[in-house]
């Protein structure tokens, strides 16, 4: 009988094959698998805040910030104070950092393809509602109800995109 450790532990397996993968398709460009997920969440909009971004990541706000910064180094995003809040930063791609994670995205499409086709186009929807049940599970309520939210506002803008885009290329 299959038990909630072997569940964890495909988990991990899956995650961390499809990670290893990500970051060597994303490595010869300077970039990370988990920084292009920033990148992606970033994309969606034109800005966004720090905090918010760290909602969305489902990331603690020292990893996202240490990321940041080497992508401000690197010239992908800017992250200038915002414009109410004295404490908090705006984060945005700037322009050389739209057209690498442009030229990125066309890059991964032949890996989501794969992804798709090892879970089935069919099955892809219950499959990622399984996941974030999972994700649920795990995750204390007061950060299942904040990501919900940032998911509630997003999942719109997402609907007009492309529905195979993902985080990892």
């Amino acid at each position: 009988m299959v038990g909630g450790h072997d569940i964890a532990m495909a988990l991990r397996a899956a995650y961390w094959a499809m990670h290893r993968e990500a970051d060597a398709l994303l490595q010869p460009h300077g970039v990370t698998a988990n920084q292009f997920a920033l990148m992606s969440i970033i994309a969606e909009r034109e800005a966004l805040t720090q905090q918010e971004l760290v909602r969305r990541a489902s990331s603690d706000a020292n990893t996202v910030r240490a990321m940041l910064v080497l992508l401000e180094r690197s010239g992908l995003v800017s992250r200038p104070p915002h414009q109410t809040d004295g404490r908090a930063r705006c984060v945005a791609l700037t322009d050389k950092g739209r057209r690498t994670y442009s030229a990125l995205w066309t890059q991964s499409q032949a890996f989501h393809k794969r992804l798709l086709a090892a879970v089935g186009p069919d099955a892809a929807p219950a499959f990622v509602r399984q996941l974030r049940s999972l994700e649920n599970v795990t995750t204390p309520k007061r950060d299942r109800e904040n990501v919900g939210e940032v998911r509630r506002r997003s999942s719109h803008s997402q609907s007009r995109r492309s529905s195979s885009r993902s985080s990892i290329p």
